[in-house]
């Protein structure tokens, strides 16, 4: 049925239709309205204040926190496309973050010596993965895991079997579990790196033998070579954006055939002008420069005035880490001019038989970015055989408090 009505529209509709015309009738006679523009408040995040906090460790542990990462919110200027009558600024917020740094963490362990009744064990059951596989899971969750070698491996040396001797050799096959354990580099900067079997001593064949079995498993080493300048070259890894450069000497109380010169191989010797060397070069190419020295006197647990003022001059030189081994035993940790300092790590993998000389610490740096953050501390223990434990609760505490006992006796 057909509305009857004067007007053409439903009273709702005219009204909308009024509306309208009032509307655009009011924007022709009246200026165009300036855009609103809508403020944007900063996005900001901050770092946790948590900061890794072992138990039971030296007062002289410190974290460094770094400052709170901020986003800035930025508008983008208006569009300069005036001759279009449809341009308009834009008012879409561009976040512009500055980059937060990751974290790395690095582990280090004491010494590795598959040798002498380790060796023999292992041609025991024919299984060079032996040592490794009860700590294999936590060694390789780090971002780098570097270890000390104190022995030889090449198939031109006699194995001495289970006998008390200086000559500490192994078989080629110990490159390869080390690289399934995780270790991404060795520190070959001892005294032992020349050992070459029974009843002889310092033979370069065992020495080349053993750098190129570690390098063919893919573990890089540093602190030996051809010659001094060769090894003195620093080996720079870039974990999280981050370069760690690593340089290792040995002390000069060891027989100075092991010392590469000029002309003949070697180790890096631990004198003065090789160390600022050593650490020159690597700062070259390296954000943070880790030091790691061999020295000091080896059964005892607190440094040695020597270890102490080698220390000093390793860092008046440039290092931002220092971790050392020789001495078979925990030592000390301190922190000097802002530089932490871990004097030794004990064994890790030997067969040495005095209670302390079986107890060693798989120690974790934590870095923010190129910052350091703090440490922690994993105590082993380790079997006649060579095979590596997490320690026990009781023991772990004996190692703790070892290390707390000779890091408050130094001055």
């Amino acid at each position: 049925m057909r509305r009857s009505s004067i007007f053409p529209f439903p009273p709702l509709t005219l009204i909308f239709l009024l509306s309208l015309a009032l509307f655009q009738t009011a924007c022709q006679s009246g200026s165009a309205a300036a855009p609103v523009e809508r403020q944007v408040s900063p996005e900001v995040i901050t770092l946790s204040t948590s900061s890794p906090t072992p138990a039971a460790i030296p007062a002289t542990h410190t974290t460094t926190l770094l400052p709170s990462s901020t986003h800035t919110a930025t508008l983008l200027p208006p569009s300069t496309a005036e001759a279009l009558p449809t341009a308009k600024p834009s008012l879409t917020p561009s976040l512009t973050p500055t980059a937060e740094p990751l974290t790395t963490t690095l582990i280090f362990t004491g010494i590795i010596v598959p040798a002498r009744c380790v060796q023999a064990k292992l041609d025991e059951i024919g299984n060079p993965d032996y040592p490794y596989e009860e700590v294999r899971e936590t060694l390789s969750a780090a971002d780098l895991t570097v270890g000390v070698f104190n022995a030889t491996m090449s198939d031109r040396v006699e194995h001495t079997g289970c006998l008390t001797t200086w000559q500490l050799v192994g078989s080629p096959d110990n490159a390869g579990a080390a690289a399934r354990a995780g270790f991404d580099l060795m520190g070959v900067a001892t005294n032992h790196i020349k050992d070459c079997g029974l009843m002889k001593s310092w033979c370069d064949y065992a020495f080349f033998d053993t750098l190129a079995n570690l390098q063919r498993a893919g573990i890089q080493t540093v602190g030996a070579g051809a010659d001094l300048e060769a090894a003195l070259q620093p080996v720079v890894f870039t974990r999280n954006g981050v370069r760690f450069g690593f340089v290792s000497l040995g002390d000069s109380k060891m027989d100075p055939v092991v010392f590469a010169g000029e002309d003949h191989p070697g180790i890096a010797h631990l004198i003065p002008e090789n160390m600022k060397r050593a650490i020159e070069l690597a700062r070259q190419s390296a954000d943070v420069v880790i030091a790691m020295p061999h020295w000091g006197s080896e059964d005892i647990a607190i440094p040695n005035w020597n270890q102490q003022q080698q220390a000093r001059q390793l860092i008046e030189y440039g290092a931002d880490l220092i971790v050392g081994n020789h001495t078979h035993v925990v030592q000390a940790i301190q922190e000097l001019d802002g530089v932490p300092v871990f004097y030794g790590l004990g064994n890790f993998v030997f067969d040495q038989g005095l209670r302390d000389h079986r107890q060693g610490i798989i120690l974790l740096v934590d870095f923010k970015g190129s910052q350091y953050l703090g440490y922690r501390l994993i105590p082993t223990h380790t079997d006649a055989d060579g095979r590596v434990h997490i320690a026990d609760p009781e023991e772990a505490a004996e190692i703790l408090e070892s290390i707390a006992r000779s890091s408050a006796a130094l001055p």
